[in-house]
């Protein structure tokens, strides 16, 4: 799945910020960065598998930051090559943990949906955060889940955990950080189709014997149903951040934006 950028978009808004997006090379974080560097930024990214032909980020750094050493690669080669940050998007995340409830889950499944989750971004914003501090301006940004709100118990519940610590812990440093300079803010997407999210519905079709629409209806139904009646698109997520890390919204901080089509009821 290829991500567009809009057309109404400044390509000098972003000129003179550097920028880390982690978890970049595919799906939301692939459009994120695609979306700044549109925008005139100066980004990095970082993931556990090489960089796909075609992206050309400023750079970037092959890092599994679900460890404390690949967070500590990816520091380092940002603090060599750009100085520190001006805006940071914590978007990496995920489970591999496998099905069959929360007795399935041992201590590593845990461990590395909480590490991947929630630790990654706790580390990073701690060692970007004093340049942000000392220059008194910067933007965090933690991409968090509708799953901390409406958790899935069947196999992903660490990770649903994990995304409820993340915004818990967004509202906590925000209101440290605020009276400083640092905003930070959160988004909770929800059923996004992603090239990852299309392959499972293309799987599911082909193991029911269906078509692509009624696999992609069965597992938004799964979800309590999307009321616009389709999933999110990866560029649509990035939209929402480029807005939210810009001076255009400078006065939205410490806040969680859901973006998920309505699956969520907000009263």
């Amino acid at each position: 799945m290829t991500t567009t950028t809009p057309a109404f978009y400044d390509p000098r808004e972003f000129v003179g910020k550097r920028v880390l997006v982690t978890g970049g090379t595919q799906g939301m974080g692939a459009a994120i960065v695609q979306r700044l560097v549109a925008g005139g930024a100066t980004v990095a990214t970082t993931a556990r598998s090489t960089l796909p032909e075609g992206q050309t980020p400023a750079l970037f750094v092959q890092a599994d930051i679900a460890t404390r050493a690949g967070v500590d690669r990816v520091v380092r080669a940002v603090i060599d090559d750009f100085g520190g940050l001006d805006i940071l998007v914590d978007n990496a995340g995920g489970s591999s943990a496998p099905g069959g409830g929360v007795l399935a889950l041992d201590d590593d499944q845990w461990h590395h949906d909480l590490d991947l989750n929630l630790l990654a971004a706790v580390r990073l914003d701690r060692a970007f955060l004093p340049g942000m501090l000392a220059q008194r301006s910067g933007v965090i940004l933690h991409v968090s889940s509708i799953q901390r709100r409406l958790p899935l118990y069947e196999a992903t519940l660490a990770y649903a955990a994990a995304k409820a610590a993340l915004s818990t812990y967004s509202k906590g440093l925000a209101k440290e950080v605020g009276p400083r300079g640092v905003r930070v803010l959160s988004i909770a997407p929800g059923y996004i189709e992603t090239a990852a999210a299309h392959a499972l519905v293309v799987r599911l079709a082909a193991e029911a014997g269906t078509d692509e629409a009624t696999a992609r209806n069965g597992l938004m139904t799964s979800l309590g149903g999307i009321p616009i009646g389709r999933p999110g698109h990866p560029e649509e997520v990035a939209e929402l951040v480029a807005f939210l890390v810009s001076a255009r919204a400078a006065s939205i901080h410490g806040t969680e934006v859901t973006i998920d089509g309505g699956t969520i009821p907000v009263a």
